[in-house]
């Protein structure tokens, strides 16, 4: 079920989303050769909680950590560690925050700079095709307009969309309905409606669209070891025009 926001309710979101953008800022600065993603998770951590939130993936269904962090190869979910980054590394930045009761959820997916120009070409694709997906999120569009535009973005620079993750409604619960590909045809699917809040991420491969789960029961690779980025945003759709982008650390304009 498909559980419309009041706005008072967008605006505590809003919130949560603002922390994790705010927390997103503070994390790129820090990634960088000999940083390990443990060490990132614990400036996550602690930036939530000393700003009043909670960590949204900390337990949940027994995950150990505050942050997601995906190396290269690694398309989702990934495990903080001892693992020192290295130049040429790209590390994907999942993190999610909760503020009264309500969640923000958002993503980026950062070089451990100098890499190589592909490095920087799959960045790029994957964040445009992020906001070609946002800009369907209109009011009488269908759900799957949404994943028409990623996946025509990214196929148009020869790249591939995984098909196994998807994202989700959110609000009270991390994961809400409806499911949101990041593929198939237009029209198709629920018709988006004022109120909804939705949590977009397309997971974009170098080489095939096929993942898989390692042993650890989370972490997602590319099944042929190509690199993965991943970026999301949480947003809520408007009464007309496009959403609003709530994972921003813009200060959200009053409502009259």
């Amino acid at each position: 079920m498909i559980i419309l926001k009041t706005e008072e309710e967008i605006v505590l979101m809003a919130q949560a989303a603002k922390m994790v953008a705010e927390a997103h800022q503070v994390l790129q600065q820090e990634v960088k050769p000999g940083v390990t993603t443990l060490q990132l998770d614990k400036i996550a951590e602690t930036f939530i909680r000393d700003h009043g939130g909670i960590p949204a993936f900390k337990g949940y269904r027994d995950f150990p950590s505050t942050l997601c962090t995906s190396v290269n190869h690694e398309v989702v979910h990934g495990i903080p560690s001892n693992r020192a980054l290295r130049e040429g590394d790209v590390v994907g930045l999942d993190l999610g925050a909760i503020v009264h009761g309500f969640y923000g959820d958002g993503a980026v997916t950062v070089p451990v700079e100098p890499v190589a120009t592909q490095v920087h070409t799959l960045l790029k694709v994957t964040e445009e095709a992020l906001y070609q997906g946002i800009d369907q999120a209109r009011v009488g569009n269908r759900l799957s307009d949404i994943g028409h535009a990623i996946q025509r973005h990214v196929e148009s620079h020869g790249f591939s969309v995984v098909r196994d993750f998807v994202g989700h409604g959110i609000g009270r619960q991390l994961h809400e309905d409806p499911q949101i590909p990041n593929y198939g045809r237009p029209g198709q699917g629920a018709r988006l409606q004022y109120g909804m809040v939705l949590a977009i991420e397309p997971m974009v491969n170098v080489g095939g669209p096929q993942v898989q789960v390692l042993d650890d029961h989370w972490t997602a690779v590319t099944t042929d070891g190509s690199l993965s980025a991943h970026f999301e945003h949480t947003v809520a759709i408007q009464p007309v025009g496009p959403p609003e982008i709530l994972t921003t650390v813009r200060e959200r304009a009053s409502v009259n």
